[in-house]
């Protein structure tokens, strides 16, 4: 199954600048997501971060692999309607920088959950090479109760 970036913005609440998933390509609903996510010069967010060599943070892959996780998490029936919160991030490790032009190939696999918590393995692809990946933990959580 494929989801177009209108579809996602159906089942995330991020929007530009903060919607960093450009197409889910292949998910299981409750189980995993593949997803893409085209790096562009354009970007508001290489203005700021090394504007002389442009880098994409590290933080903002793991954003993008969280919300490849969270399609996959929201498209379980149970889940239907809610939002992912991030509960933690493990062993995350860098591996290559991301630059313009890089597709970057998010894959993120929920491994265990128990009530609204639950676990996950992501990694990141530029062509065949890693990198990033990384372990979360995560809450689903209703969007309108108290945080």
């Amino acid at each position: 199954m494929e989801l177009s970036v209108d579809e996602i913005k159906k089942i995330l609440p991020h929007r530009y600048p903060f919607l960093f998933v450009d197409r889910i390509i292949d998910f299981e609903p409750g189980k995993w997501a593949k997803g893409i996510k085209l790096v562009s010069a354009n970007e508001m967010l290489f203005l700021g971060h090394f504007p002389d060599m442009n880098i994409m943070p590290g933080v903002l892959i793991l954003e993008a692999l969280a919300q490849t996780g969270a399609v996959a998490a929201l498209t379980a029936p149970e889940d239907k309607g809610k939002i992912a919160l991030f509960g933690g991030i493990k062993n995350a490790r860098f591996r290559k920088q991301v630059v313009p032009g890089d597709v970057l190939q998010l894959e993120c696999v929920l491994t265990k959950r128990k009530g609204s918590i639950g676990f996950a393995e992501a990694e990141a692809k530029v062509e065949e090479d890693t990198v990033c990946l990384a372990n979360f933990a995560f809450a689903i959580r209703d969007i309108d109760a108290s945080l």
